[in-house]
């Protein structure tokens, strides 16, 4: 951390003058300065705190009252303006603290309070609550007035520093880490106020951090204009302890919503949890009626930087909501406002959650929705909606954008935990979006038909990440609602929805057959929305609320409110268990839906060439669009390889009685089916036999010098060898894969670890055993082989059983190779290469 020097005040103090002649020794005693006095021509902001800024220096002074020591605060900052690589974009909720200011001797302490922890008052234990705590006193200095009613202390040390939040991200420890951008140290000289802020119940102050790094090696992005000096708007926002009866509401692992993490020290039972989960303070002005208007709704503005086509949109998508908060009771819970150009108050005020328009040069996420709570309650008391112009806009994603810069690893020590589950809703689908937009297209889909598709896409946006400033986290899981034909049927998407919840990340529905095309997106709160909003919000008396949350509770085994957040998503190879809960799938039979969307790809790659390639205009647009329907089979190969060797999980409690058990491994019929899909439409020699055409035409823009490094050619067989060993193999042939497969043969499955590596060489070898190998297959073996060789290898995590079911697959695949014939000399050549990866991994030293 840099601490930074106390600023000399433009307000100095003056020595009492003496009159001539007096005697020097009866001269009375100075005059005791006054906050009055140290404060003279300082500009005040009064409020929670009263702050005094220098208008000489800019420096701070924060008057403090003896009635708010030892009184707990709420601290949350945001980031204004910085480097989106390092996540420092637009309103990016950081650090939230619940804090106290001490008084010690001639000095005030500011230390964060750890609310980690519950114990039980009338429990002995609980008088060693603080004990082996160590508190954390992040500031601290001496006051300079002491007055009856308070104290005066300078504060830039604590706002032009970073004691509050470690603003610099970190870095692991390589030798690659100096060319790597990232911030320099702080310069408190350079550093300033921008703005203060202050409410009876909040104190906002803004300020511009300055980092200086002279010597870096690193350029930074387009947006960081010189990567030595750059500047980082942050905003610091203290807030009164909440003063209601808000009473806290119990998280439960059936429903998912964001939460606040604390461990019971007094209990002894198995899990001493007292998880409250975030929610808005809803009370109805009418508590004896069964449907009523909430005391203070929950009020959006729809900032005055949306474009105006899209701001009615935006509006309608909000209030859908409305449909779930009825179900808990409320009427008009939740109020859509748009904000006049001519509004006098400023959208980062804290007291305002709104919904805004930004265009990053190098955006972290699509759209966001983050929200700041009080950490003793869960109480929500702010949030704002983020969504980035190339997110939320009808126009394709650019190659640009697509194939942006990888972040560097940092570590966030200034964000909560929670903030750093980026949502990537707006990114995920506005690849969706033009993946549709590109088949619509070819196939000379109406304006209206394009329109209406953009329509249903930002409803289903903005009501995702308002889903996350109601408190909901993600349910990977509700794609499965409805049946492969049913998500064609608008008679149900309109009356339910297309899918359980929009809090999902599916891919965008578009049916092979354009006569049975119903709804892309869910536009309305899936049954598990309103369902987990009920939960949520449903006010009960203390003294029933636990049976009737139980009761809610049962339905939890109705597979429209099927439930699985991103801890149980299996978007990464070998990451989780259960494939059902999984992005960019859709339908209950999710490997019969990517079938389909397999032969819809491959109808529109042959229509790229005659729709992109346009006078006036270069290749890249037929590149792009290309790159997104590469996405689409990149998205169907995750979701389908994940059900070899999944298991599927029941989270409900025994006494719901479900027909399911808590683990279930997939049935053997619907593992088979996925490596039928994967060795036709993946495997197979001629599974990308309709992309051949386009590859002499997949060409980018020239721009200045920056030409890849590797040549500009498009590099065909990385890209499908990323489909094929990073999709698809990397998920099969994973240790850890592998082995769930061996212990779930202990309880139900039937697909052995020999009979998938016997099926995956049929899959990858089989069809041209004995004729020519395409260059495709000739890439794909080769991994194949060396992925297996590599699973032998001692240090190799992989268990015993399966190591053995390795062994034999590649002898009997040795025998295979060593009787095939071809009389094509790159075959033979090709063959050679793979026996001699197999003998080397066969032999004993």
């Amino acid at each position: 951390m840099v601490g930074v020097s106390t600023l000399v005040h433009a307000q100095q103090p003056t020595t009492p003058a003496v009159k001539p002649g007096a005697d020097t020794a009866k001269a009375a005693a100075p005059k005791k300065q006054t906050v009055a006095d140290k404060t003279k021509g300082a500009k005040k902001v009064e409020g929670l705190f009263t702050i005094y800024q220098d208008t000489v220096t800019g420096s701070l002074q924060m008057y403090i009252r003896k009635d708010q020591l030892d009184k707990e605060f709420i601290y949350q900052s945001f980031s204004i303006s910085g480097p989106t690589t390092l996540f420092l974009n637009q309103s990016m909720h950081r650090n939230t603290a619940v804090y106290k200011i001490k008084k010690a001797f001639d000095k005030l302490e500011f230390s964060e309070v750890n609310t980690n922890f519950y114990y039980d008052q009338k429990n002995p234990v609980s008088k060693s609550a603080n004990v082996d705590k160590p508190e954390a006193v992040f500031f601290n200095d001496k006051f300079s007035i002491e007055d009856e009613n308070g104290y005066l202390v300078s504060v830039d040390g604590l706002f032009l520093s970073e004691k509050m939040d470690p603003v610099k991200p970190q870095m692991a420890p390589s030798p690659l880490t100096m060319f790597m951008f990232n911030l320099g140290g702080l310069n408190p000289t350079k550093s300033k106020y921008v703005d203060i802020r202050s409410y009876p119940n909040n104190t906002d102050i803004v300020v511009d951090l300055s980092y200086d790094n002279p010597t870096t090696l690193a350029s930074g992005g387009p947006d960081v204009v010189d990567p030595r000096y750059v500047r980082v708007r942050m905003q610091h926002s203290f807030l009164e302890m909440p003063k209601n009866d808000f009473r806290a509401r119990r998280d439960d692992p059936r429903v998912g919503y964001f939460m606040q993490q604390r461990t019971d020290m007094t209990s002894i039972g198995v899990t001493p949890y007292k998880d409250m989960i975030n929610r808005w303070f809803l009370k109805k002005k009418d508590a004896t009626a069964a449907m009523s208007e909430p005391v203070d709704p929950i009020i959006f503005w729809v900032e005055n930087t949306t474009p105006l086509e899209y701001r009615q949109t935006i509006v309608d998508a909000g209030l859908k909501w409305n449909e779930a908060f009825e179900k808990a009771g409320f009427k008009n819970a939740v109020q859509m406002k748009i904000m006049p150009d001519d509004a006098k108050w400023d959208p980062a005020d804290i007291r305002y959650n709104v919904i805004r328009w930004v265009s990053s040069a190098q955006p972290s996420y699509g759209a966001i929705g983050p929200s700041f709570v009080n950490p003793r309650t869960g109480q929500i008391l702010g949030s704002d909606i983020t969504v980035e112009w190339y997110s939320g806009s009808a126009t394709p994603i650019n190659d640009e954008l697509f194939n942006g810069p990888s972040m560097p690893q940092l570590v966030f020590p200034g964000m909560e935990h929670q903030h750093l589950y980026n949502c990537n809703i707006g990114a995920e689908l506005k690849m969706q979006y033009t993946a549709g937009l590109t088949t619509l297209e070819t196939m000379n889909a109406s304006a209206a038909e394009i329109k209406e598709m953009h329509q249903q896409f930002l409803i289903y946006l903005i009501m995702h990440e308002m889903g996350h400033t109601l408190g909901l986290n993600h349910n990977m899981k509700s794609s499965q609602m409805l049946s492969p034909t049913e998500v064609h049927n608008t008679a149900i998407t309109r009356k339910i929805g297309l899918i359980g919840s929009v809090m999902d990340y599916p891919a965008i529905n578009i049916s092979l057959d354009r006569s049975k095309q119903g709804d892309y997106y869910t536009t309305k709160a899936g049954p598990y929305d309103i369902w987990a909003i009920e939960f949520g919000y449903t006010p009960f008396n203390e003294t029933e609320e636990e049976a009737m949350l139980n009761k809610i509770l049962a339905r939890s085994t109705d597979p429209k409110l099927a439930f699985g957040n991103d801890g149980d998503d299996m978007r990464a190879p070998g990451k989780a268990i259960d494939p059902r809960i999984n992005v960019n799938d859709m339908s209950s039979d999710a490997v019969a839906y990517a079938e389909e969307r397999f032969k819809l790809v491959n109808n529109v790659m042959g229509k790229l060439i005659q729709k992109y390639t346009k006078p006036g205009q270069s290749y890249a647009e037929l590149r792009n669009r290309y790159l997104m329907l590469q996405g689409q089979r990149s998205g169907q190969i995750n979701a389908v390889s994940r059900y070899i060797g999944g298991v599927y999980i029941d989270r409900s409690f025994p006494e719901q009685n479900s027909s399911a058990k808590p683990y279930t491994p997939t049935p053997f019929a619907t593992q088979k089916k996925a490596m039928d899909v994967l060795n036709k439409y993946v495997f197979a020699p001629n599974a990308f036999e309709a992309d051949t055409q386009l590859f002499p035409y997949l060409q980018i823009q020239r721009r200045g010098f920056n030409q890849p490094g590797n040549g500009e050619d498009f590099k065909v067989s990385t890209t499908f060898l990323g489909l094929q060993v990073n999709g698809a193999l990397a998920h099969i042939l994973n240790p850890i894969t592998l082995q769930r497969v061996n212990n779930t043969r202990l309880y139900g499955n039937e697909y052995s670890v020999v009979d998938i590596m016997s099926d995956l060489v049929k899959g990858i070898f089989d069809a041209d055993i004995n004729s020519n190998v395409n260059v495709y297959r000739r890439y794909l073996q080769i991994n194949f082989v060396k992925g297996a060789a590599g699973l032998l290898a001692p240090t190799a995590p992989l268990d015993d059983v399966s190591k053995s079911a390795t062994l034999y697959t590649l002898k009997k695949l040795r025998t295979k190779l060593a009787a095939a014939v071809s009389p094509n000399e790159d075959t033979k050549a090709h063959r050679a290469h793979l026996l001699f990866i197999i003998d080397k991994a066969l032999k004993v030293d």
